[in-house]
This record gives C-alpha cells, structure tokens and sequence, in this order.
C-alpha cells in the first residue's frame, strides 16, 4: 500500500483533475440551459447519487455535533459557490474571474488554521501567495478583466464560501470519511434544489442538444459528487492547507480540457506559468 502523503496527493490530484472538466463542462451545458436550472439541476442529480449511496452502503447518520459542520459545507460548496459564481459571471469576464480564483487555495488553507488547527510554516504562506499572483497575472494577460463592483462581491463571497467548505469538508471527512461527508451535504440540500430546479424546468427540454444534457450530468455527477470524495479525502490525509495547493493547478487543466473538447486555442504562456506554479505548489508543500 502506498504511504499516506502520496496517497494524499494522488486523492487531491485526482479531484482537481475532475473538477477541471467542470469548466469546459459549464460551458456546454449553458448552451441549452439556463444557468439558475443548471445550479439547482446538478446539486439535485449529485444529492439523489449520493442519497442512494448512503442507503444501499447503509451509512449511520451524523452525530449531532457533526450537523453544523455539514451545513456549512452544503452552504459553501453545494449552493454557494456555484450559485454566486453564475451569477457573478453575468457582471464580470471570465478572466476577472480567475483572478479571484486563484485566492481559493489561500483561502482554503487560512481556513484549514481556523476550523481545523493546521499551522502551516512562514515559507508556505510565502509560496503560496506567489503561485496567487502567478495565476492572477496569467488571468490578466489573457484579455479583458473589466467587472462591477456586484459581480467582484459575489465573486469574492464565492472565494469565502468554497474555501470553508472545502477546509471544513476535509475535517470532517477524518471523522465521516470523504464520499460521506458530501453525500450528506448534498442530501440536505435536496429539499430546497429539486423545488428550485423544477420550478426552472425548460420550457421544451426536447430541443436541448445532448452534448448539454451529458454535460450537465457531468457537473452534477462528477463535479459535484465524485470529484468531492477524492478531494475530501486527499484533504483528510494530507493536511487541508498542503493537499489545497493543488487547486492552483485547476485553471490551467481546465484550459488544457476547453482547448482538447472545444477547440480553443492554448498559448506557449500557459505552459510557462504552469510550470512555474507547480514549482511553487511543490515548495508549499515543503513547509505546509
């Protein structure tokens, strides 16, 4: 069996590697749906996987002192980040965007301190600001980073609420364990998504073009369900501050993927900056 850390590592890069698939995804699925729809939809598909999952595996119930942390998780990764950030993109470009998503690996590891006791070393701090700025600089240089000041707070509310699901996800999946964890995140959501999603039912659901209806099982399945128990569980055996660098990694995957399904172009820029990142990413985890 493998030692734990590479274990962690190979759990985190696997769920960066998924999540990066959410992106290029998005933009298929936005081709026939509407982007309220597509929010509720996928966090309904994701919670009626994860609900048979727990019943055919029969999983106990969470304790009651584990409640407040999976609220907070369904909060932050379930209805937070991709509702605010849909809603964002419709005042800012999708460049600004990546400005503010590169913070979601420092975010998520000022978290990791605060709900989960981790105490990362001054150089770690040091490393990882510098792959911040790498990526902010990379988003910069690719075109138009013109927003608004709503689409910059939604943004930024986004960056706050993911980074504490994720920090507060990989707690408790030391306790629950990774699949658990989002399961019953996306379980007590459901209540509200499946409403939410029927009432936003397209009109015609017939003359949506399968590549979007595949793409919006993808985001529901994987981006919201499995790509969470590999990265849950990464988080759990690494450290969430160290494993959370990988994130840095997730613009320029997602950009390989647009470039290999949607034809767009990629530059030689994106492979120098991508370089240099992970350069950084590997020092953090040094002193994570």
């Amino acid at each position: 069996m493998m030692p734990a850390r590479p274990t962690a590592w190979l759990n985190g890069l696997v769920g960066v590697v998924i999540f990066s698939g959410s992106l290029p995804a998005t933009r298929l699925a936005l081709q026939g749906f509407d982007p309220l729809f597509l929010t509720y939809a996928r966090a309904t598909i994701a919670a009626m996987a994860g609900a048979v999952a727990l019943v055919l595996l029969k999983q106990t119930r969470p304790q009651r002192e584990e409640i407040p942390g999976l609220v907070l998780v369904a909060a932050g990764v379930v209805i937070g980040f991709p509702l605010l950030t849909a809603l964002a993109l419709e005042h800012i470009t999708a460049a600004r965007g990546l400005l503010y998503i590169a913070l979601l690996p420092v975010m998520t590891a000022l978290f990791a301190v605060i709900r989960a006791g981790e105490r990362p070393r001054p150089p770690f701090w040091l490393f990882s600001l510098a792959a911040s700025l790498l990526v902010m600089a990379f988003a910069a240089s690719t075109g138009r980073v013109a927003g608004t000041l709503p689409g910059d707070l939604m943004m930024l509310a986004a960056i706050v609420l993911c980074g504490l699901g994720y920090a507060e996800g990989g707690r408790l999946s030391r306790r629950l364990g990774g699949w658990q964890v989002i399961s019953w995140a996306l379980l007590m959501t459901l209540p509200v998504m499946l409403p939410l999603a029927l009432y936003a039912w397209p009109e015609d659901p017939t003359t949506v073009a399968p590549p979007a209806v595949l793409a919006l099982f993808y985001v529901g399945l994987f981006s919201m369900l499995i790509g969470f128990i590999f990265w849950y569980r990464g988080l759990a055996q690494g450290g969430i501050a160290s494993v959370g660098q990988l994130q840095f990694l997730q613009p320029f995957l997602g950009l390989a993927l647009a470039a290999a399904i949607l034809g767009e172009p990629i530059g030689w820029s994106l492979l120098v900056v991508m370089i240099l990142v992970i350069s950084c990413v590997a020092a953090a985890r040094r002193f994570a």
